[in-house]
């Protein structure tokens, strides 16, 4: 489970206060899978860095009833410094997991080739994407967070292995996908909600979303 009650979050941008949230309350069961749409600019990193603890409200709490990934894309726990290899083994020990698993997991789904043994600096933005997926799966979560999606990548292999284990996952988990286009959520998301200005309004389903958020984007 995972609960925002009564949360608000805002900046100052410079000239004035940008709204994330205005006490927003919601909540994620888990075997739920949940999308939120939202126009690009309206804080959905930031929405979804909250969720997974990486960014504090301002106001409000935010409860966590369950294990909960980091968002996918994000790399804020491996080590540029260090290959693939080592960051998979290091994550694998601090989660408490078997490092010949994740490494391996990794290496598999990945595709990198010899670019495993080498430092994540060296990397593309491309290849750092399909690291992060890999690791963020292999990891035991009961909720995944993904923010705009599956990484791009040229490499049909990986997105063909990575979309049947993302599938694979929905079976057992819940995922929550946050994005400004409503067919990225449409293999994910059975409820979803419209950030807009602040507010989040729930639907149960992804076509009542869509409807208010076409109405509000189109006008």
């Amino acid at each position: 489970m995972l609960e925002f009650e009564n949360v608000s979050k805002s900046f100052w941008t410079g000239t004035q206060r940008k709204v994330i949230l205005d006490r927003v309350s919601f909540r994620v069961e888990l075997g739920n899978s949940f999308g939120v749409l939202a126009p690009n600019g309206t804080g959905k990193t930031t929405l979804i860095n909250m969720m997974a603890g990486l960014e504090k409200p301002d106001e409000g709490e935010i409860r966590r009833g369950c294990n909960i990934s980091f968002p996918l894309g994000f790399m804020g726990g491996v080590l540029p410094k260090i290959s693939a290899l080592e960051n998979s083994r290091y994550i694998a020990r601090l989660y408490g997991l078997d490092p010949d698993y994740v490494e391996s997991f990794c290496r598999w789904l990945c595709n990198l080739g010899e670019y495993f043994d080498q430092p994540l600096g060296t990397y593309s933005s491309g290849m750092r994407a399909r690291f992060s997926f890999a690791l963020m799966l292999a990891l035991d979560f009961d909720i995944y967070l993904i923010d705009e999606g599956m990484p791009s990548s040229t490499d049909v292999e990986f997105n063909r292995k990575a979309g049947e284990v993302l599938q694979e996952r929905l079976r057992t988990t819940t995922i929550i996908i946050v994005s400004h286009q409503a067919q990225t959520l449409e293999k994910f998301a059975r409820s979803a909600a419209v950030l807009l200005d602040g507010k989040l309004h729930m639907f149960d389903t992804l076509e009542e979303a869509k409807r208010l958020y076409d109405y509000e984007t189109e006008s």
